[in-house]
Formats: C-alpha cells, sequence, structure tokens
C-alpha cells in the first residue's frame, strides 16, 4: 500500500457534518498542519438534525462550536458551513455548485472526504448524505476547474482553479494510508470535542467513545509500514 502523496501545501477537507472528519480523517490532518500545510474544513450542514430531543435551532450552533473547537485542537483555523439542510442532502446541481465555490474560494491542492460508498461494511448502510456528498466532491473538483459548467460562479469573483490533483477518500477500502502513529492522541482530543453529541449516543463518556473510535479507524494496515494508519482511496486529477 502507497502513502498519500504529500507534496502539496494547501488542503482542503469537505464533509457532510460535524463529527464526520474527527471519526476518521483528523489524525491525517494533524500530521499535515504539523508538516506547516494550510488544511481548511467545508461541511455543508451544520448538523442540526443530529441530537434526539434537541431542536435544530439549538442543535446547529452547538454542533458548529464543537466542530471549530475540534478543528482547532488539530490545527485547522478555517471552518466553512455551507448551511445545506442535514440529512437532506441531493447529489444534485446546488450541492455541486456550493462545493465548487468552496473549491475555487481556497484553491487546494489536496481535496480530503469522506466515504461515500453504499455501505461502511457489509449489511451497514451508510448514511444518504455520506453519499450524495462524496460523489458532489468528485463531481465538483472538475466544475470547479471548468469556465463554462457554473459560469456565475466566475461573475461572481470566483475564477475557475484548476490545482486540484488529489482527492484522498477516507474509507474502510483503502489503496493509500498515512502514518498516524504521532497524532493518534491528538485525534482522540479533536473527536472527544463533540461532547453533547456523543453524550447523546452512549451512555459511555465523550473522551472513551473518541478513543474506541479513533483507535478503530487508525489500525495498522496491511503492506504499509505505520504501528498507526489512516487509509484513504486516491483519485488523481490533472491538477
Amino acid at each position: 500500500m502507497e502513502a498519500v502523496p504529500e507534496d502539496w501545501q494547501h488542503g482542503l477537507v469537505i464533509a457532510a457534518h460535524p463529527d464526520d472528519i474527527e471519526y476518521g480523517a483528523a489524525a491525517a490532518v494533524a500530521r499535515w498542519t504539523r508538516q506547516g500545510k494550510q488544511v481548511r474544513y467545508v461541511l455543508a450542514t451544520s448538523g442540526e438534525a443530529g441530537i434526539a430531543g434537541l431542536h435544530p435551532r439549538e442543535c446547529g450552533p452547538l454542533r458548529e462550536a464543537e466542530e471549530r473547537e475540534s478543528a482547532r485542537i488539530v490545527g485547522v483555523d478555517s471552518v466553512e458551513f455551507l448551511g445545506h439542510r442535514d440529512g437532506q442532502l441531493v447529489a444534485g446541481l446546488d450541492l455541486r455548485r456550493d462545493i465548487a465555490a468552496s473549491i475555487r474560494r481556497h484553491r487546494p491542492e489536496m481535496v480530503v472526504t469522506g466515504n461515500f460508498g453504499l455501505t461502511w461494511f457489509p449489511g451497514f448502510l451508510n448514511s444518504a448524505d455520506h453519499r450524495a456528498l462524496g460523489l458532489s466532491v468528485l463531481d465538483a473538483v472538475a466544475d470547479a476547474a471548468n469556465e463554462w459548467i457554473f459560469p456565475e460562479l466566475t461573475e461572481a469573483g470566483l475564477e475557475p482553479w484548476p490545482g486540484v490533483r488529489w482527492v484522498a477518500v477516507n474509507t474502510t477500502s483503502p489503496t493509500h494510508a498515512v502514518d498516524v502513529t504521532d497524532t493518534v492522541e491528538v485525534a482522540v482530543d479533536s473527536l472527544a470535542a463533540h461532547r453533547r453529541y456523543l453524550e447523546a449516543l452512549d451512555d459511555r463518556s465523550a473522551e472513551e467513545q473518541a478513543r474506541e473510535q479513533v483507535e478503530r479507524s487508525s489500525a495498522p494496515l496491511p503492506g504499509f509500514p505505520a504501528a498507526r494508519a489512516a487509509g484513504f482511496e486516491l483519485y488523481t486529477f490533472a491538477g
């Protein structure tokens, strides 16, 4: 298994909900920011439908605040929310346009997103938002580079950006990996910052849940020489 390329300086992580990044990719993000890379986050929704019994008007701002703190812990100081409705993402033109606009605005070389397959594991369905988001990210990379697909973005001052060289999809069936041996602990802290969300999911503490999830997502990978690794499927673009 090959390493995810690291000869880049500007990265953009695009996810559907607060906490999506922290469940799998945050350890890699922490490694990259320690290398001096600039990484920014874009969230399609505010996760406002994510806590049972808590109205979206209260839940959305809470989850945005938790995401900003999670990002800060791994060295990310730019977190953008696109305002799409939680649980209702559609892999269509509106989502593609907004993601393409973010890519043009932030001008990354590396884009990172989450698993958008039908399942996480056989028999365990992936969420509709994740499926819609990941596919839209891949399409939006091409959209961001093409002056004719969303000309209104250019008219608004967002020039086409053909500079994305890779999209790394955090997945359970990886082709590439990142050595996160030295950043597992900070990734645990980053996920645990979603305290209210995690405590609504399970009777265990946020720290216990975070450690279990991060250790699972950073297990050693066959053929990759690292004690801890985050796995990705890599898509290459012309750049």
